[in-house]
């Protein structure tokens, strides 16, 4: 894994220093990038401006100790060049990302009694497996893959609207929207309640709820189906890690002569007459542009970089109304020595469901507890073990990472405080947190134990410091159905030249953000966005 690269610096390379940018964009996230991208695939001259000191996002790896770890990337569905995503992303990145699949088998599921069900890479498979754990709940499988696959057909329609200009959305919304909408107003409980009533068939169906971060309770159903379809042909990971994603896409824009600035923090969005003009930094830089791309949220450009004048519009306030954020997470980061395939690891993600019903998406701890009850969910990936470009040297050294959701109130007493700089009290707490963690995962596969040599926590805090969602929320608003019925979460807005990007536009994840870039690309230069789109599809 290559944590540096020619492709980025703190200061523009002599080269650079006089630059016209023909964009700007904040957040070097899955969308950011994206736009960056196709926007230079086009010829324009980008700027990326990232205020952590590693671009990518949640795409984004580190290391200690000789261990390297994702933060965010551990299955991906959709990037083969069997389908568009994975044509279009090989194109922005010039063919130099290459993916590995996690095998025929990418998730495997355990609930209590030792029931198991694994999800494998093909769809006939995926309906079996179903059919094999339920054989009494056959129509109820079929009609909901079927919802799954209705769902997906209705996304090219539902993308092109969201790029429509205000004027024309209404009627965009009716001819292209109408059926997606249908179904992203809809929970994922009113749409499993019509299928079925057993309870376990409910969980296993939304067993995969971690990859976006909401219950069926709350949940849209679209964004549920959304997942499925995205994983029928499997999981991925990227050759090298992680860290190779921003490599590919941020080569891409320096190849055209734009540039990603690192620890630059954008402080406001200038906006002179009503159009976006630039950015100025936290120093007091001041940086012109012909268009600005926001890809740091939505919710988060509302509050945080827009000048007080347009923050307190009307389409400002309602972008930001009836939504809130999904939930943040503890990953626990293990560093291991020795043969863990030997201990039960793989390259296939573990997930361990304490109960078949949870009425918490989050583990409830607080920080009072001595000791804390177990999480209702563990996801651990291996990812030293997707990567077949990784060398585990003579000691055999492998990554592993346990994550959970807990809720972002008890964390918040420390919101804005410096990493590494948090006090006695929260590093007790974080202690506490990471030695029940650390146990309830060694429950379920003791016999890493032996293996382990290094072990960090991070908390919500981390999330925050390093990549500022809003409420550390990794995800960024919950999918629910009120977060898709707000019509001002779209690339476009009322301030000219200024565009969304990123995950808030689309859907949750690497790929739906990826979308978001997308549309904000065609949002900013459509009819050209449109024409490259379309050559490689």
């Amino acid at each position: 894994m290559k944590l540096r690269s020619p492709y980025w610096s703190k200061k523009l390379p002599a080269d650079r220093a006089d630059t016209a940018w023909d964009a700007i964009v904040i957040g070097s996230g899955m969308g950011g990038m994206t736009t960056a991208a196709l926007l230079a695939r086009l010829g324009r001259k980008v700027l990326v401006l990232e205020q952590h000191y590693i671009p990518g996002g949640f795409t984004h790896a580190f290391s200690r100790k000789g261990w390297t770890w994702d933060v965010g990337v551990h299955a991906v569905g959709e990037v083969t060049e069997h389908t568009m995503p994975g044509r279009l992303l090989k194109d922005l990145t010039g063919g130099r990302l290459e993916w590995a699949s996690l095998g025929e088998v990418y998730d495997e599921f355990y609930w209590p009694e030792g029931f198991r069900i694994d999800f494998p890479n093909t769809p006939d498979k995926f309906r079996q497996n179903l059919i094999n754990a339920f054989p009494d709940e056959v129509e109820a499988i079929d009609t909901y893959l079927r919802y799954v696959r209705e769902v997906g057909g209705h996304m090219k329609g539902y993308y092109l609207a969201r790029i429509v200009p205000d004027m024309a959305s209404t009627p965009a919304e009716w001819l292209f929207a109408r059926k997606a909408r249908e179904w992203f107003l809809k929970s994922t409980d009113e749409v499993l309640d019509e299928l079925t009533d057993n309870p376990q068939l409910k969980a296993v169906m939304v067993a995969q709820w971690g990859y976006y971060g909401s219950l069926p309770q709350r949940s849209s159903f679209a964004m549920q189906a959304l997942v499925v379809r995205h994983f029928l042909w499997g999981g991925y990971y990227p050759v090298g890690g992680s860290g190779e994603i921003a490599r590919g896409l941020l080569q891409t824009v320096s190849d055209a002569g734009g540039w990603t600035r690192i620890v630059a923090d954008v402080e406001q969005i200038l906006v002179e007459d009503g159009v976006a003009v630039g950015v100025r930094m936290a120093d007091g830089e001041e940086i012109r542009a012909a268009k600005v791309i926001s890809a740091a949220g939505i919710v988060s450009t509302v509050n945080r970089l827009l000048p007080e004048a347009e923050r307190s519009r009307e389409w400002a306030q309602e972008a930001v109304s009836g939504v809130a954020p999904a939930s943040a997470h503890v990953c626990l980061y293990i560093g291991f020595k020795g043969d863990i395939t030997q201990a039960g690891a793989g390259p296939a993600n573990k997930w361990f469901y304490e109960v078949w019903e949870s009425e918490s998406d989050s583990w409830e701890v607080r920080t009072d507890q001595e000791s804390f009850e177990r999480a209702p969910c563990l996801y651990c990936s291996f990812p030293s073990l997707k990567d077949p470009e990784h060398d585990p040297g003579e000691e055999l050294r492998h990554t592993g990472e346990v994550v959970t959701f807990v809720p972002w109130s008890v964390f918040e007493p420390w919101s804005g405080t410096r990493w590494r700089k948090r006090g006695p009290e929260y590093e007790a707490f974080k202690a506490r947190l990471q030695d029940a963690l650390l146990e309830e995962f060694l429950s379920h596969m003791p016999e890493l134990r032996q293996h382990i040599d290094y072990v960090e926590l991070s908390t919500p805090l981390s999330t925050e410091y390093f990549c500022r969602p809003v409420a550390g929320s990794i995800y960024g608003i919950e999918p629910t159905p009120e977060r898709f019925a707000n019509e001002r979460l779209k690339p476009r807005c009322p301030v000219k030249n200024l565009y969304f990007s990123g995950s808030e536009v689309t859907t949750v994840g690497v790929m739906g953000a990826m979308m978001g870039g997308v549309l904000a690309a065609a949002a900013a230069e459509p009819w050209e966005v449109f024409q490259h789109v379309r050559s490689v599809m």
